[in-house]
C-alpha cells in the first residue's frame, strides 16, 4: 500500500497545473462553507442572542419546584439569593447576573385589558444586556428606586393608546394567588421593531415588585446572561455542584420556541450546505475525468507493467484523496484568513433590519466566528466527495485496455 501511496503523491505533482485546479476548487469550496460557517454564528449570536436578552437572558435559576408550575409564573422565592448571584459572576463566560421578580397579569385602561409579563428587575444591574434599555425612544429607563411607574415596549403603547406620562391599571399576581392591582405611570417606551414581544410584557423596579407582591428583600429568579449563544450547557454544568437544591434552565428549555426557530434555521441551512458541497463534488468528479483522457498512455503502461484493474483503479481513487486532502488544507488556511479579516472590520446588516421582523435585533455589524465549529464535519465530507469523485473515473482507467491506450496519441 505504500507503494501506492508514493505513485499517488508523485502523480498529483507532475501534473501541477490539473492538480492546482483541483486543490483551489475544493479550498475555495471549503473556504467559503467556513465563512457561511462563521456567518451563521454570527447571525446567531446578532439575532438570537439579542432575542435571548429580550425574553429573559441565557439562564434562569429558580427555587426547586419552580419548573412544574412555570406556565403559572409561580411566585416561589429563592432561598439565598446573594449567594446565587456571588456563586455565579464568578464564572468567566457570565456577562451579567441580576435578580427579578416574573407573575403573570394584566394591563388595562380605556381601551381595553391585554395579557402581559410583569417583570420586576434591577435596572442599573441588566443596563448593560436588556435590550430594550438600549432602544429607549421616548422617556427614560427604569432605576432602581423607581416606583408607581412602569417602563413598556411600543408594541403595548400603540396598543393601549399611551404614551410617556399616561397612567394604566396593572394586576397582576402575588403568593398565595392572590391579586394585587396599582396604577402606574409609563416612565418610558422602548422600540425593538417587534410589537407582538413588545406586547407581551411590562417592566417595574425589583423594589416595586417586591413591595407589591409581597415579596420583601426576595426574588424569584435569577437570569444569567452569558458572553456568547451555545454556552449554556457549560455553565449550567459548572454550576451545579456548586448549586445544589436550585433549578438551573437554559433558554431552550424556557423558551423551546426560540429552540425550535434556531434548529429549524439550521436544519435549512445544513441542506443547503449539503448542496453546495454536493456541487462541488461534481467539479472535482469532471476535472478527475478529464485527467483519464490526458493520461491515458500512462494508464497504457501501468497496464503493460503487470498493474491489474482493480489496482490502478485504487491509484487513481488515492489520487482524488490526496488532491482533497491538500485541498482541505489550504480551505482550512484560507477560510481563516477570510474570516478573520471579517471579525476585525464586520459586515454592516443595519440597513435591512427591516426587511423582516427578526432582521430588527441587528443592532449594528455582524462579526462571524472563525467557522471551526464544524471543521472536522467539513472536512471528512470533501475527503469523502473527493474520494466519491475519483471513483468513477478510476473506474473509467481500470477499464482502459493497456494495448489500446498505448497507441492512443
Amino acid at each position: 500500500m505504500l507503494l501506492y501511496f508514493r505513485l499517488a503523491w508523485r502523480n498529483i505533482w507532475r501534473h501541477r497545473r490539473r492538480t492546482v485546479i483541483v486543490v483551489l476548487a475544493i479550498a475555495l469550496g471549503l473556504s467559503l462553507m467556513m465563512f457561511y460557517d462563521g456567518l451563521l454564528e454570527g447571525f446567531d449570536q446578532a439575532i438570537y442572542g439579542n432575542a435571548i436578552k429580550v425574553l429573559g437572558g441565557n439562564i434562569q435559576i429558580h427555587a426547586n419546584g419552580y419548573s412544574d408550575k412555570s406556565d403559572q409564573m409561580p411566585l416561589i422565592p429563592l432561598p439565598d439569593d446573594a449567594f446565587v448571584l456571588q456563586t455565579v459572576r464568578k464564572l468567566p463566560q457570565v456577562v451579567s447576573a441580576s435578580r427579578r421578580i416574573k407573575t403573570g397579569g394584566l394591563a388595562t385602561n380605556r381601551e381595553g385589558a391585554f395579557s402581559v409579563q410583569i417583570d420586576g428587575i434591577e435596572p442599573e444591574e441588566e443596563l448593560k444586556v436588556n435590550l430594550a434599555a438600549e432602544h429607549v425612544i421616548s422617556g427614560r429607563y427604569l432605576t432602581a428606586n423607581d416606583a408607581d411607574v412602569t417602563f413598556i415596549g411600543k408594541g403595548l403603547a400603540d396598543a393601549m393608546a399611551v404614551k410617556v406620562g399616561d397612567r394604566i391599571s396593572v394586576t397582576g399576581r402575588a403568593t398565595h394567588d392572590q391579586m394585587r392591582k396599582r396604577t402606574f405611570t409609563v416612565i418610558g417606551i422602548y422600540d425593538l421593531g417587534l410589537a407582538d414581544i413588545e406586547k407581551r410584557s411590562i417592566f417595574i423596579s425589583l423594589a416595586e415588585a417586591q413591595n407589591l407582591y409581597g415579596l420583601e428583600g426576595k426574588s424569584t429568579e435569577v437570569v444569567v446572561s452569558l458572553k456568547q449563544l451555545g454556552q449554556e450547557s457549560q455553565v449550567i454544568n459548572a454550576l451545579k455542584p456548586n448549586l445544589p437544591g436550585y433549578e438551573l434552565q437554559s433558554y431552550d428549555t424556557s423558551f423551546p420556541e426560540l429552540k425550535a426557530a434556531i434548529g429549524s434555521k439550521n436544519g435549512v441551512m445544513e441542506i443547503f450546505s449539503i448542496i453546495i458541497m454536493v456541487v462541488a463534488g461534481i467539479g472535482i468528479m469532471n476535472m478527475l475525468l478529464m485527467a483519464i483522457y490526458e493520461r491515458t498512455r500512462e494508464i497504457g503502461i501501468l497496464g503493460a507493467f503487470g498493474m491489474k484493474p482493480n489496482q490502478i483503479s485504487i491509484l487513481f481513487i488515492i489520487e482524488g484523496i490526496f488532491m482533497g486532502f491538500v485541498g482541505v488544507i489550504a480551505g482550512i488556511v484560507l477560510g481563516l484568513a477570510i474570516n478573520g479579516v471579517i471579525k476585525v472590520v464586520g459586515l454592516d446588516f443595519s440597513t435591512y433590519s427591516s426587511m423582516t421582523s427578526y432582521m430588527a435585533l441587528i443592532s449594528g455589524k455582524i462579526y462571524p466566528s472563525w467557522g471551526t465549529s464544524k471543521i472536522v464535519f467539513r472536512s471528512v465530507t470533501v475527503l469523502i466527495i473527493s474520494a466519491l469523485a475519483a471513483f468513477y473515473p478510476a473506474r473509467e482507467a481500470a477499464h482502459r485496455e493497456p494495448a489500446e491506450a498505448l497507441h492512443y496519441v
